[in-house]
């Protein structure tokens, strides 16, 4: 089984429920889990219920949207991989350093605590500055993958990354054998 986390980033999530389509046609059973950002907020891009409605179906499966809830990912339920797509700049952060705050960060603390894969697909404003220190934590880090990634606008955002979610799957297979693909930054 297969974890896949949604953060925010919401302008990303046509994207991400594209790949995660994929993965289930290509018969992963997939575990859904959400921020409580995600699980609450309506946004200009879709109103949040909506988005767990799709993911539900698509996965067949309850989003899992609590600290509480995400708790036994480690211990209790092993999951072969987890992805985080998109994982955001604030999701980042706290798991380079260690905070357990929402159900995201709590299912990828558990999960790797068990020293599974986590792939991380990263869509943030500030991953060439602020966050910058972050990747590089993570990058460090023994069973984190990051799905390669590129500036989506380098004059208007020159900060900004966002990942090529058509490498998703190739991050995952890669993942799973315990190699980062490359390149990293595209």
């Amino acid at each position: 089984m297969i974890g896949y986390a949604f953060c925010g980033s919401f302008c990303t999530h046509k994207k991400s429920l594209e790949e995660l389509r994929k993965l289930k046609e290509n018969g992963y059973d997939i575990l859904p889990i959400m921020s409580d950002n995600v699980y609450h907020t309506d946004t200009r891009f879709g109103k949040a219920e909506g988005l767990i409605k799709e993911v539900e179906k698509i996965t067949g499966n309850s989003v899992i949207h609590t600290i509480v809830d995400a708790e036994p990912l480690g211990p209790k339920i092993s999951l072969d991989a987890l992805i985080i797509s998109p994982c955001t700049g604030n999701t980042l952060a706290k798991i380079a350093r260690g905070i357990t705050d929402t159900g995201v960060t709590m299912a990828a603390k558990a999960h790797l605590r068990s020293d599974r894969p986590l792939v991380v697909a990263l869509c943030s404003n500030d991953a060439l500055s602020a966050n910058l220190q972050n990747i590089s934590i993570l990058l460090e880090r023994k069973n984190v993958f990051f799905v390669p990634m590129k500036q989506d606008d380098p004059d208007g955002k020159p900060h900004s990354l966002v990942c090529e979610f058509s490498l998703l799957r190739g991050t995952l297979d890669g993942a799973l054998m315990r190699k980062q693909i490359q390149p990293l930054f595209i």
